[in-house]
């Protein structure tokens, strides 16, 4: 089974695009991937052409082959745009894969560890009297594991300014009023999106009484292993970190020298299915469970429910809380997955079972969108 063509769509979809991906193969079997760069697709979509070149031709099923020439097949390995690229690729020949073979990619990759995938729910409320209202309202309806995100989400027209001081310190006021509320039978945790200084992140913490939260996700950006190590040591948190890794190589410092707790995986950044499962083995040899990322379209999720059904390190599945009553249109995408319950079960449809309407794909409108502009009071940037 041969390649024939591969096509990059970048779509406007609910709140901003997504990039998917189409692998064609000449015995009419075709996978859908997706890549994980918001604002950055047009870049995707030019290391797909450049791929496309020499992929043509090959052989479909040879995956962890052609992922290695993917990676390996220029002078400057990695970066964001190539391995959102390449997991987009790698996505949609597992997806072949499981098609080819009339069965999900979980059974693929060694079968299917549990009846179905756990999630957590995010609350985006600002700090104060309604976010407490909502983690109540979400405990009382049954959610055991519930993530707050940072204030002031942005806006795309123009910067938002925001003191991070007062933030913190109106975050430290209504977490500590959250856990007396809760008790300790509910998981929490807070997810700074890497907008904090070392120094910042531990005098939130250290604000908060031991056991408030029980994750902390990206405080701080991770470029620098050392810094986060830092932060470790002044903290007695579980961090949970990994959205901007793009390999196992980006992963190896954070697993193996035991500074993270939670290992962040985006599959449409990490280089899909085939790297996400080795960082998932690594990270269990560490005792490190999986909290993958998903904030993107319909075959991420999909994709991400696949490597979350076949590994035993496993902890919970992201529901994006940015998505939009147009998410589910069925119109661009079938099949799509749906949270009940706060789980998602598993399909025995083959390959990651979402399938796209390339038609309405191609009448959709790619429109250019910035991620929101942060700004500190004193009117330098800050990161969003």
């Amino acid at each position: 089974m041969k390649i024939s063509d591969i096509k990059a769509y970048p779509v406007w979809y609910g709140n901003r695009n997504i990039c998917l991906v189409k692998v064609e193969t000449d015995e009419g079997i075709h996978g859908w991937g997706e890549s994980g760069i918001s604002s950055r697709e047009l870049a995707v979509v030019g290391a797909i052409k450049h791929f496309r070149e020499f992929l043509i031709g090959q052989d479909a099923t040879r995956i962890g082959h052609i992922w290695q020439e993917l990676y390996r097949g220029q002078y400057f390995e990695g970066g964001r745009v190539l391995a959102a690229a390449i997991s987009a690729i790698d996505i949609a020949l597992w997806d072949i894969a499981g098609k080819a073979l009339g069965v999900p990619i979980y059974k693929l990759i060694g079968g299917a560890q549990r009846d179905r995938v756990p999630c957590f729910a995010t609350t985006t409320h600002s700090f104060d009297e309604s976010l407490i209202e909502e983690v109540k309202s979400l405990a009382s309806s049954g959610w055991k594991v519930i993530r707050v995100m940072t204030e002031a989400r942005g806006s795309t027209e123009s910067a938002t300014e925001i003191d991070l001081g007062e933030s913190i310190a109106r975050a430290a006021a209504v977490l500590k009023e959250i856990r007396q509320e809760l008790g300790n039978g509910v998981t929490l945790g807070i997810d700074f999106h890497h907008r904090l200084t070392v120094a910042q992140a531990a005098s939130f913490c250290q604000k908060l009484p031991s056991g408030t939260l029980d994750f902390l996700e990206e405080p701080i950006r991770a470029q620098t292993p050392s810094a986060y190590e830092a932060l470790r040591c002044m903290v007695d948190v579980p961090f949970a970190i990994g959205e901007e890794c793009t390999s196992k190589w980006d992963f190896m410092p954070f697993i193996e020298r035991g500074i993270t707790d939670f290992a962040r995986i985006d599959i449409c950044n990490v280089g899909g299915i085939t790297e996400a499962l080795k960082v998932a083995a690594m990270a269990e040899a560490h005792y490190i469970d999986i909290m993958p990322h998903d904030p993107l379209g319909p075959v991420c999720t999909a994709a991400t429910i696949q490597l979350s059904a076949a590994i035993q390190n496993f902890a919970w599945c992201e529901i994006s809380p940015y998505r939009t009553e147009h998410d589910n249109d069925a119109s661009l995408f079938l099949c799509v997955l749906a949270e009940s319950g706060g789980f998602y079960a598993l399909s025995n449809a083959p390959g990651h079972s979402v399938d796209v309407n390339e038609e309405a794909i191609k009448k959709g409108a790619f429109q250019f969108w910035e991620a929101p502009r942060m700004k500190k009071p004193d009117g330098s940037f800050t990161n969003w």
